[in-house]
C-alpha cells in the first residue's frame, strides 16, 4: 500500500501564493507518476498538474499554466505544487494521487491508483 498525505492548504487573498506538499510512504514502484487534482463543491474532480517520475516531465491544465509549478524531491518521496497569482476560482479541495506502472501523469482521475485525503485551498477576492 501507498500512503499519500497532503499539507499546505489554507486561506489566502487573491494574488497570493501557497505551496502544497504531498508526502508519499509505503510501497515503492519502479515506474510511477504523480498528479494533483482539485474538486470544488458541485463540480467534478479536475486535473491540475502532474509529474512523471523518471522523465521529470510535467503537464498542466491550461487554467494554471504560468501560475502553478509541480516539482518533487530528488528522493522522490515528496511532490510539491507551488501556486502563485491565486484566483478565487482556484478555491477547491486539492488532492495528490499516484499512478503506478507509467511515467505519464495523465489527466484522468480513474487512471490513478492511490489518493491522499486532500487539503483545502480557499482564495478570497
Amino acid at each position: 500500500q501507498v500512503q499519500l498525505v497532503e499539507s499546505g492548504g489554507g486561506l489566502v487573498q487573491a494574488g497570493g501564493s501557497l505551496r502544497l506538499s504531498c508526502a508519499a510512504s509505503g510501497r515503492t514502484f519502479s515506474r510511477y507518476a504523480m498528479g494533483w487534482f482539485r474538486q470544488a463543491p458541485g463540480k467534478e474532480r479536475e486535473f491540475v498538474a502532474g509529474i512523471g517520475w523518471s522523465a521529470f516531465s510535467t503537464n498542466y491544465v491550461d487554467s494554471v499554466k504560468g501560475r502553478f509549478t509541480v516539482s518533487r524531491t530528488n528522493a522522490g518521496n515528496t511532490v510539491y505544487l507551488q501556486m502563485n497569482s491565486l484566483k478565487p476560482e482556484d478555491t477547491a479541495l486539492y488532492y495528490c494521487a499516484l499512478r503506478q506502472g507509467t511515467y505519464y501523469s495523465g489527466p484522468t482521475p480513474d487512471e490513478y491508483d492511490y489518493w491522499g485525503q486532500g487539503t483545502q485551498v480557499t482564495v478570497s477576492s
